[in-house]
């Protein structure tokens, strides 16, 4: 059998051999809809286990579990605050340098930007990450439908069957990329997992598995093109992860803005439950149902 009939899926979740709403839950989906989720499971797990526990109100108000539970809560918000915003500041500062350092990474980066120019063949590089990404993946795409082309004329069916699995493969990936990539934008984790879903790496191994494998078959248009796609996959790997990193600088950026929100309305409750919240004045029911262990959750 080919080693290119079966080829890693190029899905991510496939890939992972995890389910879809597995990783929208833990990459996905929008932080404050699975925060709000996770916070809904705890609060009515613990207002039900209250209601089915008849005794908890009573237990409640004959014991020191309010100011105990929220002085905890106050502690570990406060713990937990600092830590976090001092990691990610800690991750961030790298970003930070002297001017020398800041012009090395420019010089890099028109350099780099200069060389996709070349091979996509435009006068510059797309400004938008987005656009950038997609420029690549569909030249890999042109590059693998001129290599195919190249080799039409060779007569050897164990290697037109790999080079149309390999090509056929790359050609309807590099599709599905560029039309998920042209409703997404950058600074979602949309434009992210489009570029995840591009397996560059096993389609610069198969490229090369191909070229030395049959390279007795291959004249010299076939090498030209196959090496041309092999430098545009090689382009996309270092584009992905650059862009992948500003994607997690400005997640981060986000998470300590968040906390920091979250954590006042936290820290306020905590402290007007400690000071001000008076269990045994408290006698408020509804529908007959007294609401002291609602409040507590």
């Amino acid at each position: 059998m080919s080693d290119f009939k079966e080829t890693p899926d190029d899905r991510l979740y496939k890939r992972v051999n995890q389910s879809r709403l597995k990783l929208w839950f833990l990459m996905g989906g929008n932080r404050w809809l699975v925060t709000g989720i996770l916070v809904m499971i705890v609060f009515i797990t613990l207002l039900i286990s209250g209601y089915l526990y008849t005794a908890a109100d009573g237990a409640i108000r004959n014991s020191d579990s309010v100011d105990t539970l929220f002085q905890a809560l106050l502690t570990s918000i406060i713990t937990g605050v600092t830590i976090v915003v001092s990691l990610n500041q800690l991750v961030l500062s790298q970003e930070l340098g002297a001017v020398y350092d800041q012009r090395e990474r420019m010089e890099g980066a028109m350099k780099f930007r200069e060389d996709v120019a070349d091979v996509i063949n435009a006068d510059v590089s797309p400004t938008r990450p987005a656009q950038f990404i997609r420029a690549l993946v569909q030249v890999s795409s042109n590059r693998a439908k001129d290599f195919k082309e190249a080799v039409s004329a060779v007569d050897d069916k164990n290697f037109k069957e790999e080079v149309n699995a390999f090509t056929n493969s790359l050609i309807q990936n590099a599709k599905q990329v560029v039309d998920e990539i042209d409703t997404a934008r950058f600074g979602e984790f949309e434009m992210l997992s489009s570029a995840l879903d591009f397996n560059y790496s096993w389609k610069i191994f198969a490229a090369k598995k191909i070229k030395k494998k049959y390279n007795d078959l291959l004249n010299e248009k076939a090498e030209e093109e196959i090496e041309k796609l092999i430098d545009a996959l090689y382009f996309f790997g270092p584009t992905r992860e650059h862009f992948k990193t500003l994607y997690f600088q400005s997640e981060l950026i986000d998470l300590s803005k968040r906390i920091l929100f979250a954590a006042i309305p936290a820290l306020l409750v905590s402290s007007f439950m400690i000071i001000f919240f008076n269990v045994e004045s408290f006698n408020i029911t509804v529908f007959n149902i007294e609401n002291l262990v609602m409040v507590m959750r």
